[in-house]
């Protein structure tokens, strides 16, 4: 289809070189350090799993036992492979053990470097099989079954009961969702750790878990050949513990994930180190699982106004495109966000939704965007309301979006009934249906409104970007260039997990990670032999 809004493309050329320049200094930054979620994530997929007699998740006891002992920044897989050598242990029961107090992974013999590198590749090969695998079922029963159109309906659960949410999950797709998404218990985020099992007591929503992940894939996957339609299933990849939570949901088939660069800075609180570092490991594993990534640039417009933020969207979502290229997680894959949240009281508030929507869906023509519904602006007048998200779903129809989030009519009075959500579900599928095709009969006047938001929107951002590559990501985070929310370099919950990695550093999973998702390796790998030096 032919561009609509004639955007002057010198301007996009610089946004992008902005935001690669941007991206490029932050990736010699993040290739210098891991954190505790990243060594824990590299226990997972090595098939470390379970708890103590305590409670506390194994791969948890292992990186606490290294960081007590001062050698963590030689990598978590260093010494559970050189113990699992050593010892003739897989790395589960080198996990147990130093679990049960009978094993100190730093006062084991050392193993000469070529037998420990044959067996971390094994490892790691072993495991990036499984997501492979995956990957390779969801094309399958895409292929046998088919999907919904896009832009694919979306819409959540939230029960904090899993085996409740599997139920509301199962109605949701009978009805017509193409994608579930199960909102992750208030407050999760926060935690360094992932719950452990299948759980009944979570509060707003249900805690994210590799057996709930389990447990929603597999509900899903028996409506699914009920509807014959592959039902996506989304959880959120974000957070104190963010790659592990990929891990999880690679090794589970979850389809989309939340998974934002800055989110959990701007409006989690989480220190901006740890959060850059945690997801370049998280988006590189999203990359190699097939799963959609959906950033949160939504959320700028509930903290600032829509049509003076405008840009600052615009700008993350360049920044974002950058971060996830620079992890090896395609286009296809970037479920950029951004939101309807203008004012429904401002003249020609519906011009400029879509002259923004518009405006990305040109920018990022392979990205399946994903547009949120109107929430900072719904009242108590649930047919005002439904009218605002039939406005939302015309302009998705008539720009091409990926996913659309759903909105519900009654979103500012309480949280959604089922038959709520069913009536959101109408509703899209009727204006999707009968405009189905109205924006490939409509052109937009040369120099009018739209064209004239949409380079004024593309300016800004690029004035924006190339400000940020300056003064650099954590200088501009900290005085409140996005969002209008400031935070500091060395702030925020879980900088103490941000480690710089000594020069004997081994991480198996991301070498074999960088090799099949195209990745160059890392120049500190090249010169230090991955870190292992035969003793």
């Amino acid at each position: 289809m032919r561009d609509k809004l004639r955007l002057d493309p010198a301007q996009i050329a610089r946004a992008r070189t902005a935001a690669t320049r941007i991206a490029t200094d932050l990736d010699s930054f993040i290739a210098k350090r891991t954190t505790v979620a990243v060594e824990r994530t590299v226990l997972r997929l090595m098939g470390v799993d379970g708890v103590d007699s305590e409670g506390v998740p194994l791969p948890n006891v292992v990186v606490d036992h290294l960081l007590q002992k001062g050698e963590l920044e030689k990598g978590a897989a260093f010494w559970t492979v050189n113990a699992g050598v050593q010892y003739g242990l897989t790395p589960q029961q080198v996990a147990e053990r130093v679990a049960s107090g009978s094993l100190d992974l730093t006062s084991v013999s050392r193993s000469d470097g070529e037998t420990l590198r044959r067996e971390g590749n094994r490892l790691a090969v072993a495991g990036l099989n499984r997501i492979a695998a995956n990957r390779k079922e969801r094309e399958d029963r895409i292929r046998r079954w088919g999907e919904g159109r896009k832009p694919y309906l979306y819409v959540i659960v939230a029960t904090g009961d899993i085996y409740e949410d599997v139920i509301q999950g199962k109605s949701a797709a009978r009805q017509g969702a193409d994608i579930v998404a199960v909102i992750r218990s208030t407050g999760q985020s926060l935690i360094d750790y992932v719950p452990f099992g299948a759980t009944r007591e979570g509060f707003g929503g249900t805690y994210a878990t590799q057996e709930n992940f389990r447990l929603m894939r597999k509900g899903l996957d028996e409506v699914g050949e009920e509807e014959g339609r592959y039902i996506r299933l989304c959880n959120y990849c974000s957070g104190l513990c963010m790659p592990e939570i990929a891990a999880m949901g690679a090794m589970e088939r979850l389809d989309v994930m939340l998974n934002d660069a800055l989110y959990g800075i701007l409006f989690r609180d989480i220190n901006m180190q740890r959060t850059l570092i945690d997801q370049a490991f998280s988006r590189m594993i999203n990359g190699y699982a097939g799963i959609m990534i959906n950033t949160g640039e939504d959320n700028y417009l509930t903290t600032a106004d829509a049509v003076e933020a405008a840009h600052t969207v615009l700008a993350s979502q360049f920044i974002n495109e950058q971060f996830a290229l620079r992890s090896g997680l395609p286009p296809e894959q970037m479920g950029l966000g951004h939101a309807f949240e203008i004012n429904p009281e401002l003249e020609d508030g519906f011009l400029l939704e879509l002259a923004q929507a518009q405006m990305a869906r040109q920018i990022f023509p392979e990205a399946p965007l994903k547009y949120m519904p109107p929430t900072k602006h719904m009242t108590g007048n649930i047919f005002k309301g439904h009218l605002q998200d039939a406005m939302f779903n015309l302009v998705s129809i008539m720009t091409g979006q990926g996913v659309q989030l759903l909105g519900m009519m009654t979103e500012a009075m309480h949280t959604p009934h089922i038959h709520d959500r069913k009536l959101a579900i109408e509703n899209a599928q009727y204006i999707f249906n009968n405009a189905r095709h109205l924006g490939e009969e409509i052109m937009f006047r040369p120099g009018g409104r739209m064209e004239q938001r949409a380079q004024e929107v593309l300016n800004r951002a690029v004035a924006m970007l190339e400000d940020v590559e300056k003064i650099g990501l954590f200088t501009a985070l900290e005085r409140g260039m996005l969002a209008d929310v400031k935070r500091s370099r060395t702030g925020g919950k879980g900088l103490s997990g941000v480690l710089e990695k000594g020069q004997d550093y081994y991480n198996p999973l991301e070498t074999e990670l960088r090799k099949r998702v195209g990745l160059p390796r890392r120049e500190e790998e090249q010169a230090h032999g991955c870190g292992l030096e035969t003793d």
